[in-house]
């Protein structure tokens, strides 16, 4: 089973999310930071790198963030939370922009499926 992995990242009450920019058929959809998990790698590890891909910025990784959710192929997507380590700020590297959410941005986006079926377990995060 392949493994992608988000980053619920959290500073000042307020959630990191970005937007795609490709393919076409996700493009300018909302999604957290993250990617998939390599054969070599533990899901730790791939946020890290996927996050410094992604954001040009180092994360210290947390707990589990709700539940599995199924993906299309038999993939599988975990959320863990996260942190900006001291100095990062995170600038979109290969999306469309980066933003800020408090909890009442959070139901209005347009997210990725995925994502979506998350925003309760994300809302409780920034309680």
């Amino acid at each position: 089973m392949t493994t992608v992995v988000g980053a619920a990242i959290v500073r000042d009450g307020k959630l990191l999310a970005q937007q795609r920019a490709w393919p076409s058929d996700a493009a300018g959809k909302w999604e957290l930071p993250g990617g998939r998990v390599e054969p070599d790698e533990s899901e730790v590890d791939a946020l890290r790198r996927e996050c410094a891909e992604e954001l040009d910025a180092a994360i210290s990784v947390g707990e589990r963030v709700g539940p599995d959710v199924p993906l299309p192929g038999g993939k599988v997507l975990r959320i863990y939370a996260a942190v900006l380590d001291a100095a990062a700020e995170p600038r979109a590297v290969e999306h469309r922009d980066l933003r800020w959410l408090g909890p009442a941005d959070l139901e209005p986006l347009d997210w990725l499926p995925a994502d979506r079926v998350l925003i309760p377990d994300l809302a409780a995060l920034l309680q």
